[in-house]
């Protein structure tokens, strides 16, 4: 498997270096805004390069495993064409969601969908007909949620990385061939994207990344479903999760919407904890993930979901609390509610 990851990791390399180069006759810049971490035009778009280098290696050396997943395959290209037509000229929101609950009936067919969501206290939750929305929603908001945290260079693709990385690790200890290619080829695509991310970065993921990149981890998440609890998928992927879920908080407490943009995400209050030092956060971060993903990793199906989904909960709690210390300390604002004067 090394040779094909390193064959992914060189084609990565080669094609985000080709669009960091053509990005501005393609129309694939980043104009920076009042939201923005960076002062100047940047090239975005590439998840282009590191998905064709994975759509290129995977099929030569695993053609059966993508026969047997065609469904699976055809539902991430989906949501990497509608990231691509974003990142060259924005797309509605509602175009988004239509694609992605298209590509979710996708992998509905290849029998990934979440069924149940584990036993709690002794009370077995099966979904039923409800499988289907449910999973819907998880992509749609780990989706929203990874795309959330692309706000500082390197942060959406480092924690990416550790994320799929512990998926790997799954697939490897229950042999999944399908685990394994999934999270170690895009592993392998990421690693060579990280070279060009790092602050400063010379070219973003865009859409055409994290769409695709939240959808695809979704994807294996899903697969990991027969191997360990539910709750421990929170862990594995607890950065964009967490951090998305204490904004929601914030924003419902202050009465906006929880779709308004700020600048109280994880990542903004700790870029000023370390006064603006961009790889000091950013490296926190990963590490945080890191963390996080180490304790999902020690859970089996003998664990009790109630238990764990607890322990998950009082962490959401912890970060909320000792973020909103922080932005007061900051004398952050965060917004007020929508009829405020």
């Amino acid at each position: 498997m090394l040779l094909e990851l390193g064959l992914i990791f060189l084609l990565s390399l080669l094609f985000i270096k080709i669009l960091v180069h053509y990005a501005p006759k393609l129309g694939l810049i980043d104009i920076p805004n009042e939201r923005s971490s960076h002062s100047k035009h940047t090239p975005r778009g590439a998840g282009i390069g590191f998905f064709l280098a994975v759509l290129i290696v995977v099929p030569f050396f695993h053609f059966v495993l993508v026969q047997n997943y065609s469904w699976v395959i055809l539902a991430i290209m989906l949501v990497f064409v509608v990231g691509v037509l974003d990142d060259h000229q924005d797309v509605t929101p509602r175009a988004k969601i239509i694609v992605m609950a298209v590509s979710t009936i996708l992998i509905y067919s290849d029998k990934l969908v979440i069924s149940d969501i584990g036993t709690y206290f002794g009370f077995h939750i099966a979904l039923g007909w409800f499988s289907l929305p449910f999973t819907l929603f998880a992509v749609l908001a780990f989706s929203n949620a990874l795309n959330l945290i692309d706000g500082l260079d390197g942060l959406a693709g480092g924690a990416s990385m550790v994320i799929l990385g512990s998926f790997f690790i799954i697939g490897y200890q229950y042999n999944d061939e399908f685990m394994m290619v999934l999270s170690g080829s895009f592993f392998a695509a990421l690693a060579a994207f990280m070279i060009f991310n790092w602050h400063p970065a010379s070219i973003f993921m865009g859409d055409s990344g994290s769409l695709m990149l939240g959808f695809a981890i979704t994807t294996v998440a899903i697969k990991s479903l027969e191997y360990i609890p539910a709750v421990a998928i929170l862990f594995l992927a607890a950065l964009p999760i967490i951090d998305t879920a204490v904004v929601v908080m914030r924003r419902k407490r202050t009465g906006r919407g929880i779709f308004s943009a700020d600048q109280c995400h994880l990542h903004h209050i700790l870029h000023e904890f370390f006064t603006g030092n961009t790889r000091k956060t950013v490296l926190f971060l990963i590490v945080m993930q890191a963390v996080y993903s180490l304790t999902g990793l020690q859970f089996t199906k003998n664990h009790d979901d109630g238990i764990l989904l607890i322990l998950f909960l009082l962490n959401i709690i912890i970060v909320y609390f000792y973020s909103a210390a922080m932005i007061r300390r900051q004398n952050r604002t965060c917004g007020k509610p929508k009829n405020a004067s």
